[in-house]
């Protein structure tokens, strides 16, 4: 009986070529690190466990994952986990989806300065949003905001850019009330644009001054203070993107948008078509010529350059929140929302374990026998760490 072709995934691109790839290039050590977590995710290399059914005797190896935020694999449980721990911190009112774009000819200089490019990304966007919100032409209060790095475009070229979700209200300075918003508006995007450009360039400026960039390569022209100066003014006679999409219906709809950009990484399996003679294919969305989708042809050594481009500093924060829902206050101020807004407090749910989520999300029980359906996996064996498999005769 034919059995039908595995998966492409990532995982197999890097192990056929990720060994060249790093002879041939200088990466940074959290792109090695990337890629090794990669190639090894589910294998023998980071160990596992034997199981066995409880009523047959079936025997289940299973291998741990590697947890790198930059594998596909290993982010479904991880957003999963992440959206119950936020579903409580919803109100009952509009959200707006708010897309903050940087020009691609900050793509070079943000290559070698990563942290400090989307820091600053983070800061001028937020910085931005408060501002208007705290606005008595607009709302006048505070306004919450949960900001989404992406880094990418649909054919893993750099296209640096955030996604907010922010409150359609605000709290009062005094909290004394909620200021409700319009229901299909929330700011003037060619405002949003001219501040946020601004506040961003203050800021590009201030790290230049304060040394904290670093010019090389392709960038080492700029590295004079009259050329970065001139480099400035080329930007601010362009136009930033910004735009806000329609409010979303529901707080379920908020949360599937949150499960679809929080914990997203630049290239999923299920976009990868083939890859033979050195070549990988995958299928990307052409949104200047109406969303069509189309399939990408590139080299195996500038598909993975593309990807590595896209892998985050160490430690760096791709999600952070804003105003109402900034870590240190959020408990506080949304207790203090919902007084005012009659929305009781949210029940706590105790965490679900990874195998109770995998069973919310795709219906399959991972302590059901796979044989029988009838008994349960129980683990038997513990595999270290580069071990060859265990016999599972």
């Amino acid at each position: 009986m034919s059995t039908a072709p595995a998966r492409l995934e990532l995982a197999d691109i890097v192990r056929a070529h990720g060994e060249a790839y790093r002879r041939t290039h200088r990466l940074a050590t959290v792109q090695h690190r990337a890629l090794q977590a990669i190639a090894t995710c589910r294998t023998a290399v980071l160990g596992g466990h034997r199981e066995t059914c409880d009523r047959c005797g079936a025997v289940r190896i299973t291998y741990n994952s590697c947890r790198n935020r930059h594998c596909p694999k290993c982010q479904m449980l991880t957003k999963e986990r992440w959206l119950a721990a936020r579903r409580a911190d919803l109100l009952p009112i509009p959200y707006f989806h708010v897309v903050l774009t940087l020009p691609h000819a900050l793509n070079a200089l943000a290559q070698g300065n990563p942290r400090v490019i989307y820091a600053r990304l983070f800061r001028a966007a937020a910085d931005t949003l408060l501002t208007f919100g705290r606005d008595p032409r607009h709302l006048g209060g505070t306004i919450g905001l949960t900001a989404i790095l992406h880094t990418w475009g649909q054919a893993l070229t750099q296209h640096l850019h955030l996604h907010c979700l922010v409150t359609g209200g605000a709290l009062a300075t005094d909290r004394s009330r909620w200021i409700a918003g319009r229901s299909s508006f929330l700011f003037p995007v060619r405002a949003l644009s001219m501040v946020f450009r601004a506040k961003y360039l203050t800021g590009l400026q201030r790290a230049f001054e304060a040394h904290h960039l670093i010019f090389a390569a392709g960038t080492a022209d700029l590295a004079g203070r009259h050329a970065f100066t001139t480099f400035l003014h080329r930007l601010r006679a362009v136009d930033w993107v910004v735009y806000a999409k329609r409010p979303f219906a529901g707080p379920e709809q908020v949360l599937n948008y949150r499960g679809r950009y929080t914990h997203r990484v630049a290239l999923s399996n299920d976009r990868l078509v083939d890859h033979r003679d050195g070549h990988v294919r995958f299928r990307w969305k052409d949104y200047a010529d109406h969303d069509r989708v189309k399939v990408l042809t590139l080299e195996a050594d500038e598909f993975l350059r593309r990807f590595l481009l896209h892998v985050v500093p160490r430690g760096f924060m791709r999600i952070r929140h804003f105003g109402l829902l900034a870590n240190r206050t959020r408990r506080r101020l949304l207790a203090r929302c919902r007084v005012l807004l009659n929305q009781p407090a949210p029940e706590h749910a105790r965490p679900a374990s990874a195998a109770g989520r995998l069973h919310r999300l795709t219906g399959v029980d991972l302590s059901r026998c796979p044989v029988c359906g009838e008994g349960r996996m129980q683990i038997t064996v513990i595999v270290v760490h580069g071990a060859p498999s265990p016999d599972t005769s």
